[in-house]
Order: C-alpha cells, then structure tokens, then sequence
C-alpha cells in the first residue's frame, strides 16, 4: 500500500505531462512558454533540494546553469559533435564537476556568508564567459545553431523541431529528473539534507557527515542545472550569455519561492505562473518594461498571504477541508497516565552497537590533565576524570563551574587548550564530534536541540540512520524501510522513551517534558555505549521529573551514563559516583553519601544545606 502511494506522485506527473499540450492551449500558454516553463522547472528541482530541503540559499545557480548550456552548445555549435543527447550529458556532468569544485569554496560558510560566496562566484563567471573565454562561448552574442535533437533506433527516427513538436522531449527529460529526485528526497540522504535544514548542529552530533551531505546537495543541483542550461540552448536554437547574469539566479529563487520550496514541484508551479504571466502582461496588456514591476508586487503579495507558496497554500486548503474536525486528537501530556512510564522503565534495553573495540572491564572515558582557556579566563583547569565501564557517574557544581564546557570537551565540541582525553583506549583528543559519535560517545543537549519541523519517528530515524550507515553514504535511491534493522530500532527506542502514541506528532506540538525525553530518545537512537545528560530534568514539572528519573534508571541498563544536573535529590538516586566541580576545577569526588557529608562540598558548594 506504502508502494502505490509513493508511486502515485509519478504517475499523477506523468497523467498531467500528456495532458498539458492538450488543456494549456486553451488557458492562452503558447508551446514555446510551455517548453520554458519545464526548463525552468527541471532548473528549480535541483535548486529546491539544495535550498528547500538542504536549506541552503544559493545565488549562484546561473554560473552552473550557463556552465552546462555552453559546454554543450560548443560541442553542438563549434566542435561539430553530432549527438545532441550525448553533449547535453556532457554539459551535466561538466556543471557537476564545476559545482564539486565550487561547493569546496562556497561550504567553507553558512547562512549569508555563504549566500554572498555564491553571488561572487557567479560574478567571476560572468565576467570570465564575456572576456577570457569568449572565444568559446562567443561572448556578447552567445553561440547561434544549437540544433534540436533526433532519435534513432533503427526501425523508428524521428527528428524533434520547435513547438508542440519538442515538447516530448522536454517532458520527458522533465519526468526523468523528477523521478530521479523524488527517489532521492525518500531516500536516507533526503531525510539526513532535511535534517541539515532543520539542524545541522544536531545532525552533525548524532553522527552524520554534515559537509559531505551539503556537498552533495551541491552537486545534485549543479546536474540538473547544467541539464536544464543545455536544455535552453535546444530551446532557443541559440546559447544567450544572459544565462549566466544574476538576474537567472534572482529568478529561480523567486519562482520556487512563489511555488512553493521543499516540495520539488514549486518549482515549475512559480515558473507557469512567472512566465504565464509575463506573456500576459507584455503582450496582452502591453505593459512593455513595466511588467517586471507587476510581477514584483504579485510576488509580494503571494510571498506575504502564501508564506508557503502555492503548492503550499493547497495544501492547508486541503487539510481544512478534509481533516477540519476528523484530525486525530493528540492527547497531552498531561493525560498520559504516569503508570505508562512503566512500561518505558521495564522496557529491554536497547542494543548497543559497539563500533569500537572497547576494554571487557576498567575504564571507559579518561580525561587526563585537561584545561581549556578562552583567552584570559580559565573555564576548566588540569581536570583528572575517568569513569567505568557501566558506572553512572553524576557531575554537580554551581553555575559557572564549568559543567557545560566540560562536557564540550568530552564529546569534542569544543578542543581542550591542554590535555588528554580518551574514549575506551582510544585517543579522542582533537577529534570532532561527528567522529566521537561514530566511536559511540554522545550526548544529549540542556536546551532541546531537536528537528523541530520533523515528527518523532522522523527524528529518531535521524539518530538510527547514523547508527546503521555510517557518517557518510550516498544511498541517494535507497528505500529507507529495507535498512536492516532500522524500523526495530526507531520502535524500542520510541518504546523506550515512552513516546510510541506520539511517533507521528511533529515535535512543535509536543509538550515540554515529552521534547526532553525525545532529547534523551535522539541521543539514544544513535545506540551510544556512553552518553552524556546535560542537566534532563532542567524545567520539568515535579511529575515530569518523576517520570523522566524512571526513564534514566531503565535506559541505564547496558550502557555507561554520565548525568550533569540540578537537580540534587534525582542525581544522588541515580549515580553511583558524584564528581564536584567548582570553579573549573574538580573539588571531590565519591558516593551519594559521601558528597552530602564531605564538609567542603557543604561550605563550598551546597552552603550548608544539605542534609
């Protein structure tokens, strides 16, 4: 059934690709619209996965999308090469590797360092396709003759013209690319770039290769743009320099914009409408040079009332009605009987895959000596720490202790200054924490560091997915259900958490102690053999907390925990061993006991309150 459904997308594409020539007439699009609108549209779909599900907004698509149009166009125009086919996939493949290079410059940053890289890159392109390589590309008038495509197949030839006559294809080489893309977007890679989108901190933290998976994105898009590049090139029978200028780049993103980003689709919806109505408004109305500003405010408007675009916008048209009042109730937090933590508490543990060969007794984590000072101040100062196999150790300290930093270090996001840590006989100093997560160390996070746009399954699948693959794996076509052991895994630990009758709620309409227990829940999908508890029962409810010590003494079992908390009473029922820090340094170490007895920890720490 799960099948059909996913198929059912494909064959709707392929239903609306035959019946387009045959409805569009009639609404006034003109065939040479139609073909640049699925042009347009196989532009956008590598574009949408790079911006609308990897999340990065790149103003530099033009420089790929020129790139793949000229190689293709010299080798059709100049180089006398006869297969049209053939140097359109030359051209692809040539914008990817130029987009491999590219993406090694432009990931160095994030955010609007990376947006501005693209918008210089895309520039140096420009200025290098009008002046040193002019002679290829014909600089300021582009290369004339690109010929349209003939297939033969020895019973059968037919030679594609203009028109109606090339729309085939250009549909077909339109349902290709969505095919190939909509197999990647449900593949583990879609889900992990989804994942980067929302947080790439937390996706790096549960193991996954962050820079790789960008990489990646970076490329996919830069296929399919030199694709559509060398497409245009068929399109007009002329390769336009205009297709490096900015003003492409500009246009792709307002086209997936106003259809709609992360949806694949939007694409080609923005650019129906962008260029339906630029017919419209030049050549209907004759508004001349002033339809850019008409356009400008439709797309104001759009982007202010459909935040989400079009296809967005009929997508919560459809929900309203059709799950107005039939949507499934999620029951609160409150609601959830507190016996049914019971059922997480007696639940088997879950399995720990041990990815590295670890010592069958003694110590697992050893920080010996270690410092970390940023510049004049001295966070954490010459800290000896090791804890056993299967211990539960605590850590307690006042605020500015240095807890957090601490912690940093142990799961390497953040090097000590000076020292050594190691991780079950291995040296993890200076290691990231992407690598230490792979060797089985991770942590869970104070402030929830969770994908919020996701559900709970779709988070734990997350964690799962670093545990089973590995840090990096291009399974761009690979079902996720056929992994081996991956749904097991997201069901014990949402078994584990107690969280099974939440798997499919998005995280934003959790409660605040079922997000916290979805922290713990993501850190343990990746089957840690340490994890690390930054301070879980911060901001929980007295019965949250009740409910939430009960997890921690069930998943406690099979595994190595240390527990950074507040939260005295908790702390002390759980560990067998509590370490004191006080002013970056360690002050004592010992039993439950022997803390709340130690006269130091009472002057010093607990100012004598505790009893």
């Amino acid at each position: 059934m799960y099948k059909q459904h996913r198929s059912l997308v494909e064959l709707l594409t392929a239903i609306g690709l035959i019946a387009a020539p045959f409805i569009l007439p009639y609404l006034n699009f003109a065939p040479n619209t139609v073909n640049r609108v699925l042009v347009w549209g196989l532009f956008g779909i590598g574009f949408d996965i790079l911006f609308g599900y990897t999340g990065l907004l790149s103003f530099g698509q033009s420089a790929l999308y020129g790139t793949g149009g000229f190689v293709a166009a010299y080798l059709l125009t100049q180089a006398g090469f006869p297969h049209v086919v053939l140097a359109l996939v030359i051209g692809m493949v040539a914008a990817a590797v130029v987009g491999y290079l590219v993406g090694l410059i432009a990931l160095r940053r994030t955010g609007i360092y990376f947006a501005m890289i693209t918008v210089a890159i895309a520039e140096v392109f420009y200025f290098v396709e009008f002046n040193p390589l002019s002679e290829w590309t014909g600089g300021e008038n582009g290369l004339p003759g690109v010929p349209t495509p003939t297939i033969d197949l020895g019973f059968f030839k037919h030679h594609f013209t203009t028109g109606w006559s090339l729309y085939p294809f250009l549909a077909f080489i339109y349902f290709i690319g969505i095919v190939i893309a909509l197999r990647i977007v449900r593949s583990p890679v879609g889900a992990i770039l989804t994942a980067i989108r929302e947080n790439p901190l937390r996706a790096a933290a549960v193991g996954h290769n962050i820079h790789g998976y960008k990489l990646t994105a970076f490329v996919i898009a830069a296929a399919y743009a030199g694709l559509a590049g060398g497409l245009l090139g068929v399109l007009q029978a002329f390769m336009p320099p205009e297709a490096f200028t900015f003003d492409t780049s500009g246009q792709l993103v307002m086209q997936t914009a106003i259809g709609g980003r992360g949806t694949l689709f939007g694409p080609l919806v923005g650019a129906a409408v962008w260029l339906y109505l630029q017919d419209f408004l030049q050549a209907t109305l004759g508004l001349g040079a002033a339809w850019k500003l008409v356009l400008g405010l439709v797309f104001v408007l759009l982007v202010c009332f459909l935040r989400q675009g079009i296809i967005g916008g009929l997508k919560d048209l459809y929900r309203l009605i059709f799950h107005r009042g039939g949507a499934e109730m999620e029951a609160p937090e409150e609601s959830v009987p507190a016996a049914a933590m019971s059922v997480g508490a007696a639940a088997t543990p879950l399995p720990v895959h041990h990815r590295v060969a670890e010592p069958a007794a003694g110590p697992i984590l050893k920080a010996n000596g270690v410092s970390k000072r940023y510049g004049g101040l001295l966070a954490n100062s010459d800290i000896d720490f090791t804890v056993e196999q299967g211990e539960l150790r605590g850590i307690i300290g006042p605020n500015g202790a240095g807890k957090t930093t601490f912690f940093k270090m142990l799961t390497c996001e953040v090097e000590p200054t000076s020292g050594k840590i190691e991780f079950a006989g291995r040296d993890i100093t200076g290691m990231n924490v992407t690598d230490v997560c792979q060797l089985g160390l991770t942590k869970s996070y104070q402030v929830n560091q969770l994908f919020t746009k996701l559900t709970v399954r779709e988070n734990l699948q997350i964690g799962a997915l670093a545990d089973l693959r590995g840090k990096f794996r291009l399974d761009l076509f690979r079902n996720p259900a056929r992994i081996p052991g991956l749904g097991d895994q997201i069901e014990h630990t949402l078994e584990l958490v107690n969280l099974k009758h939440r798997a499919d709620t998005p995280v934003a309409q959790l409660a605040y102690g079922e997000k916290r227990r979805l922290e713990i829940g993501l850190a343990l999908a990746t089957s840690p053999s340490l994890l690390l508890l930054d301070e879980p029962l911060a901001g929980m409810s007295p019965q949250e907390r009740v409910e939430t010590v009960k997890l921690l003494k069930s998943i406690r079992q099979g595994r190595t925990m240390i527990v950074i908390d507040h939260d005295m009473d908790a702390l002390f029922e759980l560990a067998e061993r509590v370490t004191v820090l006080q002013e970056g340094r360690v002050l004592t170490e010992g039993t439950p006991d022997e803390i709340k007895g130690n006269p130091a920890v009472r002057e010093a720490y607990l100012g004598g309150v505790l009893e």
